[in-house]
């Protein structure tokens, strides 16, 4: 048989499963056997490690995303790596769904919990198991804050470089199932160049290990299929990070605009000097007033947009790049140009680009965070379509990004008490990242896809892809019980969204429609 025989046969296998999997999916009818589950679960865990009171379960009720919220049936907290494996064979006899939870401090509602299945929370999971200073590594738990991983290995000299916003929060764990990023991404790349190995528990309660303690492994690079796959394949228990070594010197140059597409333009001018700056941040006018009103960064109020890029290296290094990056910035435009006078100052420049999105949320009673990418040649177009279509939908828009590698966080700044403006705020969002797709970038860059964006999937992937997509769903969890409906949209749902465009805009198995 074909092979595209055998993809749609597990697709279809893959729908019909997760429909009739959870034994759960009436709660009401079924309280005997709700009862009897945590019943089970109890048995395998302390008391005060599984929660089911409505006022313990609704700390869990969303993710940093809270524009979607659900109380979890119930909630266990484990401590080892055989509990998580026994509850994770329980809820698989069982057939009730699962879904793994860090710091929840996701923005796309990727660790929304389902009213008929168990939240796993692995905030228990919070030691730094080892740190090798001679091999530059770390074996943390996944519920060590990324900071703390920094923190525990500055003694050494080292430092972990993924650096979200959030990292004083934010979990490895999720890191790990978000393939998250941040402001030293660009020169140091995301949580997926940075680990060596995972431990994972599947659905069934095997324990993996994927990756080794070196550069490679023989087989198949599961390693980066896991990073980033949004809690769909497995539980991460463990994770082997790389360390690197603190650079002699690292310093920062901001540099402020009158224009935003004119400082988009300067992101294009560094990169092709052939210098790769550790950050390269921008921020818009409305993003900048927000984040000087909180922070004081010593910002310029009235600039349109800024750049902030940092340089780290040799004295040597770090001094002639500096030199050439303030050329390039003149030549730009810039209107100013201004170099950190010392550690201090760098960090409060820092401070107020990490400080932005609570920022933005002093100034506007709701906003809409977007998370695209694209190619740095596209960053004038994009930009400037950005601020066309703020004005169609009268709608402010607060541009953070991650300008050096592409990575846009436009935010939409809207008021959900006001009738339709909420709605008229996704349909801004999802121009947006039709918008990302159409210039050849993507519709997320660290945030994850979740259940936010998983109609943009449809908008970036064919039926054959996303068939393709459900296959390694199935090759890891053949049940569909871990994080189900996240992610990857079904055929049918993309038939519905109108957005697949395949053999002239007919879906490619036509008879999937009825799944």
């Amino acid at each position: 048989m074909p092979l595209e025989f055998y993809t749609r046969l597990i697709y279809y296998a893959y729908c019909n499963t997760y429909r009739r999997s959870s034994l759960l999916s009436h709660p009401n009818e079924n309280a005997a056997q709700v009862s009897e589950l945590i019943r089970a679960l109890r048995s395998l865990l302390p008391p005060e490690s599984v929660l089911v009171d409505a006022e313990d379960l609704r700390p869990f009720e969303c993710d940093g995303l809270s524009a979607y919220r659900q109380l979890p049936m119930v909630v266990v907290l484990p401590e080892t790596i055989a509990q998580v494996q026994s509850i994770m064979r329980l809820c698989h006899e069982r057939r009730v769904p699962v879904v793994a939870r860090g710091a929840g401090t996701g923005l796309s509602g990727g660790a929304l919990p389902l009213a008929d299945g168990v939240l796993l929370s692995l905030a228990k999971f919070k030691n730094i198991l080892n740190i090798d200073p001679h091999n530059a590594m770390a074996i943390v738990q996944p519920g060590v804050r990324n900071l703390a991983i920094s923190e525990a290995a500055a003694a050494h000299g080292l430092y972990y470089a993924p650096d979200p916003s959030s990292q004083i929060a934010c979990t490895i764990g999720g890191n790990v199932a978000e393939n998250s990023g941040g402001v030293h991404c660009l020169k140091y790349g995301l949580t997926v160049h940075n680990i060596l190995r995972l431990k994972v528990v599947t659905m069934e309660g095997e324990l993996l290990t994927i990756g080794a303690e070196t550069l490679d492994s023989p087989g198949y690079d599961l390693l980066a299929l896991m990073t980033g796959s949004e809690g769909m394949l497995g539980v991460i228990v463990e994770v082997t990070v790389k360390l690197l070594a603190k650079p002699e010197r690292a310093q920062v140059v901001l540099a402020a605009f009158d224009d935003v597409v004119k400082a988009g333009e300067a992101v294009g001018a560094i990169i092709s000097a052939g210098i790769i700056p550790a950050g390269l941040e921008m921020m818009d006018r409305l993003a900048i007033q927000a984040a000087e009103d909180f922070v004081h960064a010593g910002y310029p109020r009235n600039a349109e947009a800024i750049l902030l890029c940092e340089l780290d290296g040799t004295n040597a290094e770090v001094s002639e790049y500096i030199m050439a990056m303030r050329g390039i910035l003149t030549a730009s435009g810039a209107t100013e140009v201004r170099t950190a006078v010392d550690e201090a100052e760098r960090q409060l420049f820092w401070k107020g680009r990490k400080s932005a999105f609570p920022a933005v949320g002093r100034i506007s009673p709701d906003y809409y965070c977007m998370d695209g990418t694209i190619p740095r040649r596209q960053l004038p177009h994009v930009l400037r379509r950005i601020g066309e279509l703020s004005k169609e939908y009268e709608l402010p828009v607060a541009n953070v990004f991650h300008a050096g590698d592409g990575n846009l966080h436009p935010l939409i700044l809207f008021d959900a008490n006001k009738e339709g403006e909420l709605h008229r705020t996704e349909e801004f969002g999802q121009r947006i990242l039709a918008l990302c797709v159409e210039v050849g970038g993507t519709i997320t860059g660290e945030h994850g896809v979740g259940i936010e964006k998983i109609d943009q999937m449809c908008v970036q992937f064919g039926s054959a892809e996303l068939t393709q997509f459900h296959a390694v769903k199935t090759a890891f969890d053949p049940s569909g019980l871990l994080n189900p409906g996240k992610a990857v949209p079904t055929l049918h749902r993309c038939a519905e969204f109108g957005a697949i465009h395949v053999h002239q805009g007919q879906l490619s198995h036509p008879e999937l429609e009825r799944f």
